[in-house]
């Protein structure tokens, strides 16, 4: 046989037993037994969705102050008119869509929903963000971190050799939150196809990133969650609106263990309203990577800047003199940034967010008076 039809032969063998373990992947089996079994509460709103004359099922106040406005009632738990909306934007179906407070919210029910507590494990990569971390210690979680090496990068052999028996979840902030960087698909990817328990992405940042979402994945790869959020490209950090995206059994899983009114009717509102404004965000976007250049070239002028990384996402970590000096400089100064200089691999750094451009001219001017 010609050595190109055996290696044919071959990568096709390969194909149809990945193809095989990723079919087997049953997220019920992955449950918690508690949960497993779990009845799940029942609101009011759950029970009856219509619009009935009178409501007399759920304990309201019809003649409070609040009478005859939108927030006199309970909000649709499960946010159906909103989820429909999110679904034509990303391009799925709104039963992959689970909305919560803020993807933290989304963190911690899988972690809930997957791991026993005080046995159990996830898999970080510091540094990274903060929330994986807390959410599992919450739980009583053990938490396994590996480092991302010099290039924020990770190995694939060591990422899987880093795993146990017990471990559930393995979360990759991509854009990643501090570093600003895209994890390589080809790591996740290796993950995804040979891991059995659930494998996070985290896009909060995906708006600002030249890479597609790992939504178009989700088809392929059954045990896929991927978080993005409100609160950046969007603008509306305030409305604490974040989403899990993912097969739905897993999402129905999460609207079963979540509070039963977990997004405001404000909330559904005024998200509603803002998806109807999606060539503005566009425009935001623009301008904020068009700044985002603008700012990294600036700041390469200034003597105690060492490194300023390069960034998908809306802002930049750099690497000063003296990170904390330079901190509370700023802030005498009315500037606000973040000090990374405690996290893993980010001796001397600071995270600074893209501002306006008003107010990135300010902070190069402030700058420019910055004696070490």
């Amino acid at each position: 046989m010609p050595l190109e039809k055996v290696y044919s032969v071959a990568r096709k063998k390969i194909i149809i037993e990945k193809t095989r373990t990723m079919s087997a992947f049953q997220f019920k089996n992955l449950l918690r037994p508690n949960i497993r079994t779990l009845t799940p509460y029942s609101s009011a709103r759950n029970e009856y969705s219509g619009s009935p004359a009178i409501y007399l099922d759920a304990n309201e106040n019809a003649i409070g102050a609040a009478a005859g406005s939108l927030f006199q009632r309970y909000p649709d738990p499960l946010q159906q008119e909103l989820k429909k909306q999110i679904a034509r934007m990303k391009n799925v179906a709104p039963q992959q869509i689970f909305l919560g407070n803020g993807s933290d919210e989304a963190i911690d029910l899988l972690i809930r929903a997957v791991c026993t507590p005080a046995t159990d494990n996830i898999l970080i990569f510091p540094p990274t963000y903060g929330m994986y971390e807390v959410a599992a210690r919450i739980n009583d979680i053990a938490v396994k971190k590996l480092l991302l090496n010099a290039d924020f990068q990770l190995d694939r052999d060591t990422v899987k050799a880093s795993m146990d028996q017990h471990t559930r979840i393995v979360f990759f902030c991509s854009p990643n939150n501090p570093t600003g960087n895209l994890i390589h698909e080809e790591t996740i990817t290796a993950v995804l196809e040979d891991f059995s328990g659930l494998v996070v992405v985290d896009e909060a940042y995906i708006d600002f990133s030249s890479a597609r979402s790992w939504t178009q994945q989700l088809s392929r790869y059954p045990n896929l969650v991927i978080l993005q959020t409100f609160s950046k490209a969007w603008g509306m950090a305030g409305l604490r609106l974040g989403m899990a995206i993912a097969a739905p059994e897993i999402i129905n899983v999460l609207n079963q263990i979540k509070a039963p009114y977990n997004i405001s009717a404000a909330t559904q509102q005024l998200a509603t309203a803002a998806l109807k404004n999606s060539n503005e965000v566009e425009k935001w976007i623009a301008l904020l990577g068009a700044e985002r250049t603008r700012l990294a070239e600036r700041l390469t002028i200034f003597p105690f800047v060492k490194t300023v990384f390069p960034s998908e996402a809306n802002f930049l970590l750099i690497r000063v003199e003296d990170a904390k000096g330079l901190y509370h400089y700023l802030l005498e100064q009315g500037i606000v940034v973040r000090d990374r200089s405690n996290q893993p691999l980010c001796k001397g750094c600071l995270r600074v967010t893209v501002g306006t451009p008003e107010e990135n001219e300010y902070l190069i001017r402030t700058l420019t008076s910055y004696k070490p």
